[in-house]
């Protein structure tokens, strides 16, 4: 068995926890830890049963929980070594011991029965990188926060069975927003922002020819998306290019919960 649970997604907070037969490992606790303890207890599952944290990048929706969660239980924290930086000057752990374990931008090791792959994605943070979790069962890739699919993105989410992409927010309701300033727009807008409904359902296309089984599109923005906007343009999309369409389903950010089995 493999299981991802969705506890938040979205520009105000994220947060995941994968499971198999072995492992418990939250991935990006950026909501308060109250609200990570009140999702475990729903899903019956103790603090001391996490076996390890991981961080893909330092920005605060996705770290936000970190700080108490570690003071509650010292428990491995894996993240590279830019990430582990900027996390140490953020939250004051010069001089405090936090059990750092380390892994390169682009490697690949194992963590009890999964395979962890990571990648490097354009995103204005110090080393952001997506994951894949290989298991016999198939492969869970989580990919938010990344301006655009470069070329290496694309060849290592290709042949994921589950997929949760980032389709952060649709390009007219941004335009419309009031209020973000033009230079946060601008920040969205780039190479190192956000991926809008429709560079998602571009990318959607290819997964869909290579047979991905499940697409979740997640982090979308409460003020410049819509859960029917999101999954309307990527099945279209699909549809239009005359491809099977896989399950889709858009995380909404009022009520993200739900779990992925493989």
């Amino acid at each position: 068995m493999v299981r991802l649970s969705v506890l938040a997604s979205g520009s105000k907070g994220n947060g995941y926890l994968l499971e198999t037969e072995k492992s418990r490992v939250l991935i990006d606790p950026g909501i308060r830890c109250k609200q990570i303890l009140d999702h475990l207890s729903r899903l019956a599952i103790s603090l001391e049963s996490i076996t390890a944290v991981f961080i893909t990048h330092e920005h605060a929706d996705h770290v936000a929980g970190l700080p108490v969660l570690l003071k509650k239980l010292p428990l491995p924290l894996y993240c590279n070594t830019l990430t582990w930086k900027s996390l140490k000057k953020a939250m004051g752990w010069e001089d405090k011991a936090v059990n750092w374990k380390p892994f390169e931008s682009s490697s690949r090791f194992l963590l009890d029965e999964i395979e962890i792959e990571s990648f490097p994605v354009p995103h204005d943070a110090a080393d952001p990188v997506g994951l894949l979790f290989h298991h016999r069962h198939g492969t869970i890739g989580l990919l938010t926060d990344l301006g655009y699919i470069t070329k290496l993105v694309k060849e290592k989410i290709i042949r994921s069975h589950t997929l949760i992409l980032e389709s952060n927010y649709d390009m007219n309701l941004l335009q419309a927003d009031k209020k973000r300033p033009w230079s946060v727009k601008q920040r969205i807008l780039s190479r190192h922002g956000h991926l809008s409904n429709e560079a998602s359902s571009l990318i959607a296309c290819d997964l869909a020819r290579e047979g991905v089984k499940n697409l979740f599109l997640a982090h979308l923005s409460e003020d410049c998306n819509r859960v029917e906007l999101a999954e309307t343009t990527v099945k279209n999309k699909i549809l239009s290019s005359k491809l099977p369409i896989p399950h889709i389903q858009a995380i909404d950010p009022a009520h993200p919960f739900l779990q992925i089995t493989l």
